[in-house]
């Protein structure tokens, strides 16, 4: 197989890191660029190197000069985009979220299906080396019992939504809001560790959006939230937002050891304590830290598109990601619903 010539659709800063992480792999280059204006998409692509510029999705679907496309739009367009792409026999890796709820997701991956293409979400933590890890250390644990996933950071833009602005983070019709941009960070990961749960209980903080007309299905957003995944045999706690700033690190708690990391959108410092049983104590009592090596590259997006470009070249690896993207769209949904945030998607 030769260089996998990729496309982008987008020209905003993720997309700027994606193209930064393409060059940095074997197998792959850019050739074009997508924008809603021609002058944009040339602007931005020329000086990386594309030499094809699209103002027109049809006109890129059927390019013969490239074979994948990478989409970093808002949310609510990646299905309708990536189902154009895949109808061209384009791969699509699609940034996160790939689709604004399961049933659109499930509609594209068929479709991919059909062209024999790859479609994946380009869900960054789950291809680091440090999620790997995370991965292996998870056979020292013993039976797991609890986990605890955490992501929350205060966005400049929660200021424009206070004073009344509508701001596209924080809107429903762009099939946005903190759980879809940066709560899944954490029920990826869990749904990827433990697979889907069997109940799902979600309460979040959540907004009026500005502008809204009444009656609007569509006018309320989550701000932030917590999200509880039930098991079997485990219970796994979510917790995410835009509001404010967490400190603590992510843990998976077994019988026989816990495993301690620091950031789950890019697993790091990965260590785990034994269990020691001491009798009758008031406190976790355990051995010394024992620290799991892992290294992860500067711009983690390399990781995802090895693994994307060695699934258009037979790795089969976008299998597993397709399940894990469906159940955990399925977790967000349920999770929406019970905060009463409804896409235009859901309404379909």
């Amino acid at each position: 197989m030769g260089k996998v010539r990729f496309a982008t659709i987008g020209t905003s800063g993720i997309c700027e890191r994606f193209c930064d992480a393409l060059v940095q792999v074997e197998g792959a280059e850019l050739v074009g660029c997508y924008s809603r204006s021609a002058e944009k998409a040339k602007a931005f692509g020329e000086p990386r190197g594309a030499e094809v510029f699209f103002d027109d999705l049809n006109e890129l679907a059927a390019s013969d000069a490239v074979d994948a496309v990478y989409i970093a739009s808002p949310n609510s367009l990646h299905a309708v985009q990536a189902m154009a792409m895949v109808e061209g026999s384009k791969h699509v890796l699609v940034e996160k979220a790939f689709a604004s709820n399961e049933a659109e997701a499930r509609g594209v991956f068929g479709a991919a299906e059909k062209r024999c293409v790859v479609a994946m979400e380009a869900m960054r933590n789950l291809h680091t080396p440090g999620f790997c890890a995370v991965e292996r250390a998870m056979t020292e644990l013993g039976q797991v019992r609890l986990a605890d996933f955490c992501f929350s950071k205060v966005t400049s833009r929660i200021a424009k939504f206070r004073a009344g602005e509508r701001v596209n983070i924080f809107d429903p019709r762009m099939a946005a809001g903190a759980l879809m941009d940066i709560g899944i960070y954490c029920v990826a990961p869990a749904v990827a560790l433990f697979g889907a749960p069997e109940r799902v209980a979600a309460v979040g903080c959540t907004g009026e959006v500005p502008d809204s007309e009444e009656g609007d299905p569509c006018a309320k957003i989550d701000l932030s939230g917590v999200i509880a995944l039930g098991y079997a045999d485990k219970s796994v706690s979510l917790t995410y937002g835009k509001l404010s700033d967490d400190h603590i690190a992510c843990q998976v708690q077994g019988e026989q050891a816990t495993l301690v990391f620091d950031e789950v959108s890019c697993p790091s410092n990965l260590r785990i304590y034994d269990h020691i049983d001491k009798g009758m104590v008031y406190r976790a009592v355990s051995g010394e830290c024992r620290e799991v090596p892992s290294s992860t590259p500067e711009n983690d997006m390399v990781c995802e598109i090895e693994d994307f470009v060695a699934a258009i070249g037979g790795s089969g690896a976008e299998k597993r990601f397709r399940d894990i993207t469906l159940a955990t769209l399925a977790v967000m949904d349920e999770a929406r619903r019970q905060m009463g945030v409804v896409f235009p998607a859901d309404l379909e």
